[in-house]
């Protein structure tokens, strides 16, 4: 059973990132806890906003105004830093959501992780390496939105989605993947190679990992998320690749893998 976080904020940039992946983000963020704060910044005097609207009511999330003083300067951008910092000393929080395509939000991030929180970052494909990798876990929006409409596709073609995992996964490939339409998983090497060093680096002295150790190991040493690559769970995609050994230990509870020989 997985321990949730007990309170995360979300500060979302709104010129940044486009409404219509809201319900996503805001699907995905309540797995890891309780969103007791909820606040979205840009200018919404703005046409280019007006999306926006209706999510805010739908979500409870406060809109907080920012005038363009200056062209070409993001007021946005210093209100979130500034609410950030504020919400460190005055609020008890375990995580924070970061909803940004900018990479001027990566010292925001690293100073927000110093203090011990985990950082949830959510963004556009568009979003530059370095905010990406400044955030505990980092999510493509992209991504969720196409596993909303592959749960569609899912649905109408199998009404019992639960007995047939191998379609649902072969159909977020077919919808684009990581790296495009004919995006494989078992033929990502990189991937591989990232993978088969977590389990090396937390193995026993017979080779086997739990495979709680290896989520725990991926999350304090990347931005790495699974969901990225078309998989809810890790353990999901461990399966997948096709590149370990898997055995269930504990009643079936415990999940353990080691690289196939």
């Amino acid at each position: 059973m997985s321990i949730k976080q007990e309170n995360i904020a979300i500060l979302i940039d709104c010129d940044n990132v486009s409404h219509k992946y809201a319900e996503g983000i805001f699907n995905d963020i309540t797995k890891y806890g309780t969103v007791n704060i909820k606040r979205a910044y840009g200018n919404w005097k703005s046409k280019s906003l007006g999306g926006w609207e209706k999510i805010l009511q739908k979500y409870n999330i406060q809109p907080i105004q920012q005038f363009d003083y200056t062209k070409g300067k993001n007021a946005t951008d210093i209100a979130m830093t500034i609410d950030s910092m504020d919400l460190l000393y005055t609020k008890s929080l375990q995580g924070v959501a970061l909803v940004t395509s900018d990479s001027d939000f990566t010292p925001i991030a690293t100073r927000i992780m110093s203090d011990g929180l985990t950082v949830y970052g959510y963004g556009e494909s568009k979003t530059p390496d370095a905010f990406i990798n400044a955030c505990s876990q980092f999510i493509y929006v992209e991504k969720l939105s196409i596993k909303k409409e592959t749960s569609k596709i899912i649905e109408h073609e199998n009404n019992n989605i639960a007995e047939d995992n191998d379609i649902q996964e072969d159909e977020y490939s077919s919808l684009g993947g990581y790296k495009g339409n004919n995006y494989n998983v078992k033929k990502d090497k990189k991937l591989q190679k990232f993978l088969i060093n977590a389990v090396y680096q937390t193995s026993t002295d017979n080779g086997w990992s739990d495979l709680k150790d290896v989520g725990l190991y991926i999350k304090q040493n990347s931005s790495f998320a699974p969901i990225n690559y078309g998989f809810n769970k890790l353990g999901e995609l461990i399966k997948k690749v096709d590149i370990f050994d898997i055995e269930y230990t504990n009643n079936n509870l415990t999940m353990i893998v080691r690289e196939k020989y």
